[in-house]
């Protein structure tokens, strides 16, 4: 049985013990999923109420202030939350058709539903002009160039096509992590490049990146697509656990239950795992608290928060037990193929 089947199937017999009571770690119903910030939590509030105003100011905000990595994370919120309600979209649109901050969100909201379709590459290039659109709003911005490069990726751009808009990014913001993110998925095996181009990428960002950037923990997200997409002989295992302490280290610059690591965290724990480095998992549920994100759950499951309380209970049962790692040849891996727990998710 593989390594995550084991954690999970452990978890299902155990769940209702007393022996789950770890210290440190919420309970199961104070952990959410892709909680909001204290600024977006209102603004989605109001959204769903029909409102686009608090949507409108703080974008405006993080566009006036330059704060271009929180500016990335609420575009994608409010994107996904339209995606489902749009009535306040509509009645920004309404409102004022040219707005720099209307124009991003409509973009994203684009972009992501042209990835659901099976006509995607249709589709998206018929989104193009939009994403153009909200890059001339603001000439500073570079999360219209992220959502270029998300674009790019799903409609099969030639790599010289990639560089470009990767040139116009990175001339707005060196060091922008969502930017990066994007780079790296393109240059994955499952897309247009090999999992050696991806760690010398991720692994150079991270070398560059500004002290205290998520940039720094890039090497993870390029493990992580190792460990989905087949693996193979191409990466050793030094340098997945390499990629991993990184990542360690930067979740430690942070604090316990902050929200804005979350995502780091989350996909931390899913490579230590894999990696049988129960201890160092445990540690980072502990910092996670109660902020779950869907990724890279949702990569693994249907009920994103559902299979991370399972996992954690079992990481934690394990723990707790102080058995060692499982026997294994040094510098092997545990077997990738986990009876279908990897999905594919093209987005």
């Amino acid at each position: 049985m593989a390594l995550l089947s084991a954690f999970l199937r452990t978890a299902r017999m155990a769940r209702h013990t007393s022996r789950l009571a770890a210290a440190g770690l919420p309970a199961d119903e104070e952990v959410l999923l892709d909680a909001p910030d204290h600024r977006l939590g209102p603004v989605l509030v109001a959204a769903a109420r029909g409102e686009y105003a608090p949507a409108a100011d703080l974008l405006a905000a993080t566009r006036e202030s330059a704060e271009w990595e929180d500016r990335d994370r609420y575009a994608v919120r409010l994107a996904a939350f339209a995606r489902s309600r749009d009535e306040w979209l509509r009645q920004w649109q309404a409102a004022g058709p040219h707005d720099p901050d209307l124009l991003l969100v409509r973009a994203e909201l684009a972009v992501r539903r042209g990835w659901e379709s099976p006509a995607r590459v249709e589709l998206l290039r018929e989104v193009g002009p939009l994403i153009m659109s909200a890059a001339e709003g603001d000439p500073h911005d570079p999360v219209p160039w992220r959502i270029a490069l998300d674009h790019a990726r799903g409609t099969n751009a030639r790599h010289t096509e990639f560089e470009r808009l990767w040139a116009q990014a990175v001339r707005r913001s060196p060091h922008h992590y969502g930017c990066h993110v994007a780079a790296l998925q393109y240059l994955s095996a499952a897309w247009y490049g090999s999992h050696r181009e991806c760690f010398d990428f991720a692994e150079t960002a991270a070398q560059d990146a500004l002290p205290g950037s998520l940039v720094q923990a890039l090497p993870v997200r390029a493990a992580f697509a190792y460990l989905t997409e087949g693996g193979g002989p191409e990466v050793p295992r030094e340098r997945l656990d390499a990629a991993a302490d990184l990542a360690v280290s930067v979740s430690a610059a942070y604090a316990a239950a902050d929200p804005w690591p979350a995502e780091v965290r989350n996909l931390l724990v899913y490579v230590l795992v894999r990696l049988e480095r129960r201890q160092d998992a445990l540690e980072q549920l502990r910092l996670i608290g109660p902020y779950v994100t869907s990724f890279p759950w949702a990569k693994v499951s249907d009920d994103p928060l559902g299979r991370y309380l399972e996992l954690r209970d079992g990481v934690r049962l394990e723990a707790a037990s102080g058995l060692p790692p499982r026997d294994r040849a040094p510098g092997r891996l545990p077997r990738i193929g986990y009876g279908g727990l990897v999905r594919s998710v093209d987005h």
